[in-house]
């Protein structure tokens, strides 16, 4: 059998095109469906997702033959992992190309909290002109508290250089990975000295809903939150009652536990955020620019290349 992969979610042409040079079979069909996909997929040795569907157990039951997933993104959290790692199925992603994207819009929600460039705005065109209220804070001199040194948060770190902030940094995974962007510190000097919070670790069993109110209760200053990373690791409504505590001084939330309508508008907690002028909401676009859907593709596709035979 030749080596075919399938292609089931909007990828850019490059990964189409690199794989094709690398010899293999490329089936593009971003419109299938997830029952079409069962039906195929025991013809392809990779199969290449974004976050249409996940890739479970039904899914690899079916594909025998299946070799690869390749992710076009950072996150695996939507692979079955323990099963893809049983059936020695090898799993690449593709962090390196949305880094970038993740570090800036990080940083865009930042300054636009710490500014109140929402409510300014919200204000002027409805006829209120508050310079008083809509003073801000400045970056320079404040303490910036990172949780989790991979990709994102190192490009987040990096983006920071400019601002002549104190960039601390704590991976649980990772140690002696100081370097001239972040030092590295322990969460207890994070929680004892940040001003700012942003998070860039991954979804797991261990990382889910790991930031609730005990998780806040610790932090010894009112911070700014930022999460660019999963929704599920955060509980909303520990961020709420932090915000109206005082605690949280603005909270930018590219992802949420549940995203999507009508789904999200039926959660307990929604109209509480969407009605909070402390918080700035972005439809889990942090890593998805114009420029990371192309830089993703070619990553992945490069990545095939290294693959074992």
């Amino acid at each position: 059998m030749s080596k075919r992969i399938l292609i089931v979610d909007d990828l850019h042409p490059a990964f189409k095109e690199e794989a094709t040079k690398l010899g293999y079979e490329v089936d593009d069909e971003p419109k299938i469906t997830r029952q079409e996909t069962l039906s195929r997929i025991a013809d392809y040795e990779g199969i290449a997702v974004r976050t249409k569907f996940r890739i479970d157990a039904e899914i690899f039951d079916a594909a025998p033959n299946l070799k690869f997933v390749a992710r076009a993104g950072a996150g695996l959290d939507n692979i079955d992992e323990k099963i893809a790692f049983e059936r020695n199925i090898l799993l690449i992603n593709a962090p390196e190309g949305n880094c970038d994207a993740v570090g800036e819009h990080a940083m865009g929600l930042l300054l636009s909290l710490m500014n109140n460039f929402r409510s300014a705005d919200m204000e002027i065109r409805n006829g209120i002109w508050d310079r008083e209220g809509s003073r801000g804070y400045e970056l320079k001199g404040k303490k910036v508290g990172i949780v989790g040194y991979g990709f994102m948060g190192q490009s987040f770190a990096k983006k920071l250089a400019g601002f002549e902030v104190d960039v601390m940094a704590y991976d649980k995974y990772k140690t002696g990975f100081s370097d001239a962007f972040a030092r590295e510190v322990s969460m207890e000097e994070i929680v004892k000295h940040s001003d700012v919070l942003s998070l860039h670790i991954p979804l797991t069993t261990e990382t889910r809903q790991m930031i609730d109110d005990e998780y806040f209760f610790h932090f010894k200053k009112p911070i700014f939150f930022i999460n660019t990373a999963r929704g599920e690791i955060v509980n909303t409504k520990a961020v709420l009652n932090n915000l109206k505590s005082g605690k949280i001084l603005g909270a930018g939330l590219d992802v949420l536990e549940t995203e999507k309508f009508p789904a999200l508008s039926e959660q307990t907690w929604y109209n509480d955020l969407i009605t909070n002028d402390k918080v700035i909401l972005t439809p889990h676009v942090g890593g998805w620019t114009f420029d990371s859907y192309r830089k993703i593709s070619e990553v992945l596709a490069g990545k095939l290349g290294n693959l074992p035979e």
